[in-house]
């Protein structure tokens, strides 16, 4: 059975953004969103949405207390 494609896609916004913070550490949310304001500059939407599902799926990694 293949799974759904919104369920892949939360599964690589995931992946990704664990690995921004693996390499950025405490600096992954800014750096996702530097890269969403940057594709949004650029006028590239569905690039800049991606950022900012990575730049919220890192704010639910880093819980309340950092929020």
């Amino acid at each position: 059975m293949a799974m759904p494609e919104t369920m892949l896609e939360e599964t690589l916004i995931s992946e990704y953004a664990r690995q921004l913070l693996d390499a950025h550490g405490g600096r992954a949310v800014a750096e996702a969103a530097q890269r969403a304001f940057a594709c949004e500059q650029r006028d590239e939407k569905e690039a800049a949405q991606a950022w900012r599902r990575v730049e919220a799926a890192l704010k639910l990694m880093r819980g309340p207390s950092e929020s």
